[in-house]
């Protein structure tokens, strides 16, 4: 049983380190760079919409199982460790009083955007060798 209350305690420091971010982005002490990525990683792991659908099988759990963690962690690391300890209280006062972390329409609307890129370069490709 203790394998998965560690699978557990590690989905919810994934949850709330992408809150973090969340507040590490507005944050004027986190250097332009954090920020950057801090935008693409919070806009994609906010998202109500996956770049990657669950159903599609083994690749649906690629990017909430590795990328996203990998992208998270790697994100933490740049950012001063005094802004991370105040990001991090904020991200846990607000996940305890809305009880649920943030959504990004911003990341819906590019995941989306992705796709319909993705479409639209297949039916040109498939038009002109077809």
């Amino acid at each position: 049983m203790a394998i998965f209350q560690s699978i557990k305690l590690w989905a919810s420091r994934i949850k709330r380190d992408a809150v973090t971010l969340w507040f590490a982005y507005r944050h004027p002490g986190t250097p332009w760079f954090a920020k950057a990525l801090a935008a693409f990683v919070v806009a994609y792991a906010l998202s109500p919409i996956d770049l990657i659908p669950d159903f599609i099988p083994i690749l649906g759990y690629v990017d909430d199982a590795l990328l996203l963690p990998a992208l998270i962690w790697l994100n933490i690391r740049l950012i001063p460790a005094a802004v991370l300890e105040e990001c991090r209280a904020q991200a846990d006062k607000w996940m305890k009083e809305q009880g649920t972390k943030p959504q990004s329409i911003a990341g819906a609307v590019i995941i989306v955007g992705i796709w319909l890129g993705l479409g639209a370069a297949l039916w040109a490709w498939f038009n002109r060798h077809g």
